[in-house]
């Protein structure tokens, strides 16, 4: 007997069908195939989790009706129930194809073609994302055929979207109101927006909780633990701080294990107007003795090697995971732009030094306490930002600090004192410019 589980939530629905009640047959199932644990359809991405990394996948769309069909090869998966999202997915189902490779075709709402795909890094998750297009993109779609999806825990992304229809149909662009700065978003892309909480006039924080969803960040020292969970659960304790003033909106990129592409939670700052972006995450290392926080700002040319190979790190999630909306903003020649970005990056800096100030009597930083590097989720040119390293998870001391709730007050606290103090002196400088 199949049933799938239905969440709604915010608008959003999911539907998760466990893998107990996906296989039906597993004594006639190959002893090496990879079995499908689970689906599940959520805001247009669906994704799958196995048991074991399969051994490849690909997909197409199709016409009459449309339809997307998705082939994962050294899988095996008895009966799929009809089951789907509604705005996206009407519904899916098994179809049969060759020994060893399941097909699972989604009957779609109306026509849509792969932004991005990928898997996890233990290939043990893949997401496809969908973007509503029109009838002619669909057919170039069709036409485009089979794309493969990147080898399991491969850093590669196809995206069908971009790479077939770029030339003749150029994604439409969004602006802000701070200052016209084009950010290009793929066709049918939808970003949900944050709920904003706070009184109505206050200044406006957007704190990013690192990773979420299939993507978890770092692994503890114990391997047991993420770096998605510590991050959420400093940047809620930072939010419930900077309301308790009442000073401030607050509004969270992700309040729960979501999953967002980089540019989205760039774009979410943007599309709020913030005042202020703060991206939290936990360090890594090698090195197990690697310990303290650190603070990254905004630079083309990171400040050394060390940032430049965190950046890479962190956009690679980007390109794994997302539609890459990174590099925008250095391509643009505009002479406002470029002078609105440079004032950005230097009041950036400024917070990012009043946050070691205010933090350094309660957490312990690194010598180097203040970087710069090209990360993704900074690149807004109008929104000052700053991506803090709360400390080494890949430390076992550290890493009972971050998911300590005394270690996450301290941050909130500090970052509390210097939030306000930033935006005291923000008021003065105004003040001072219209006398």
């Amino acid at each position: 007997m199949f049933f799938h589980w239905t969440r709604s939530r915010a608008g959003r629905q999911e539907v998760f069908v466990p893998a107990c009640l996906i296989a039906m047959s597993i004594a006639c199932s190959p002893a090496d195939a990879a079995r499908i644990e689970g689906i599940a359809v959520n805001n247009g991405a669906i994704t799958f989790k196995f048991d074991t990394p399969p051994d490849a996948a690909s997909a197409f769309v199709a016409g009459g009706p449309n339809r997307l069909a998705v082939d994962l090869e050294g899988t095996d998966a008895s009966r799929l129930p009809s089951a789907g999202d509604e705005a996206t997915v009407s519904g899916w189902r098994q179809s049969h194809y060759t020994s060893g490779t399941t097909r699972i075709v989604f009957d779609l709402a109306q026509p849509a073609l792969i932004a991005s795909s990928g898997f996890s890094e233990d290939g043990r998750a893949m997401t496809i994302r969908l973007a509503n297009t029109d009838d002619r993109s669909f057919a170039r779609g069709i036409q485009a055929g089979r794309m493969r999806i990147g080898a399991p825990g491969a850093v590669r992304l196809a995206s069908l979207a971009a790479t077939r229809t770029a030339a003749a149909t150029p994604p439409p662009v969004t602006t802000n109101a701070h200052v016209n700065v084009p950010i290009e978003v793929p066709t049918g892309y939808r970003i949900h927006m944050p709920k904003v909480r706070g009184p109505g006039g206050r200044p406006l924080i957007v704190l990013d909780a690192g990773h979420g969803g299939h993507d978890a960040g770092a692994r503890g020292a114990d391997g047991q633990r993420y770096e998605k969970d510590a991050a959420l659960a400093i940047a809620k304790a930072v939010r419930d701080q900077l309301l308790s003033t009442g000073r401030f909106r607050v509004a969270l990129t992700r309040d729960d294990d979501s999953f967002l592409i980089l540019g989205e939670r760039r774009e979410i700052a943007r599309r709020l107007n913030a005042d202020l972006f703060m991206s939290i995450h936990c360090d890594s290392a090698p090195d197990p003795s690697a310990r303290g926080a650190t603070l990254y700002t905004l630079s083309e040319v990171s400040s050394d090697k060390v940032a430049a190979r965190l950046a890479a790190k962190e956009n690679k999630a980007d390109v794994l995971n997302g539609v890459d909306l990174g590099g925008q903003t250095s391509e643009v020649s505009s002479i406002l732009i470029d002078l609105t970005q440079r004032e950005t990056m230097n009041v950036s800096a400024n917070f990012a030094n009043l946050l070691q100030r205010e933090l350094s009597p309660m957490i312990a930083f690194r010598t180097t306490y203040h970087r710069f590097a090209g990360f993704v989720v900074l690149k807004a040119p109008d929104v000052p930002s700053v991506l803090f390293e709360t400390g080494y998870i890949s430390n076992p001391d550290d890493e009972k600090l971050l998911f300590s709730k005394d270690y996450q007050q301290r941050i909130a606290t500090g970052a509390t004192r210097a939030i306000e103090t930033h935006f005291a002196r923000r008021l003065n400088i105004e003040t001072a410019s219209a006398d």
